[in-house]
């Protein structure tokens, strides 16, 4: 189900990512490896197998190489789409953070950067952010930190990483 593909020269630090496509309508999944071909710079090839989480999508990975903010011009290249599901990931150089960076057609993307073991690191601004916003009862302080941490996305996409019965599955976070 992933498939490798090289990519066009790196003009900054050089780094590599999967992206998850979780459920595309299958009339849509050549359009995702044309727009991931686009921001590669070659051509892609997506192994895609039935998602049973939604009837008439299909699922699959991409693992990628390429500079640092290959992810973000993923996701930009593919959010907005109806129907479609993903996620990307990209790891950290040793001048980039790595991030996360998940798209649902209700929730749009969120992005989180990530530490050098996966785990989200939330800036500290956003984090008084919240603690004010919750002190003004705009929201409660619970709520805001379950949206820094995107969980919400992570509810909505849990059904589609599952993917069903013989279907490899990678899992993007582990709670200790």
């Amino acid at each position: 189900m992933t498939t490798r593909i090289p990519t066009r020269p790196a003009s900054g630090p050089a780094t590599r990512g999967v992206l998850f496509v979780h459920a595309s309508p299958t009339a849509l999944c050549p359009h995702v490896e044309w727009a991931a071909a686009g921001v590669l710079g070659a051509a892609v090839s997506i192994e895609w197998i039935v998602q049973p989480a939604q009837p008439g999508t299909q699922r699959g990975e991409l693992s990628w190489s390429g500079p640092a903010g290959t992810a973000a011009a993923i996701t930009s290249s593919l959010r907005g789409w109806e129907h479609l599901r993903f996620e990307v990931t990209e790891e950290a150089t040793s001048s980039t953070e790595g991030g996360r960076w998940s798209y649902t057609p209700s929730l749009g993307v969120f992005h989180g950067v990530t530490g050098l073991h996966g785990d989200l690191m939330i800036p500290e601004d956003r984090l008084k952010a919240a603690a004010v916003k919750a002190s003004l009862g705009d929201v409660s302080l619970a709520d805001e930190l379950d949206r820094l941490l995107g969980k919400p996305w992570d509810d909505e996409l849990e059904t589609f990483r599952r993917a069903g019965d013989g279907a490899p599955v990678r899992w993007l976070h582990h709670v200790v």
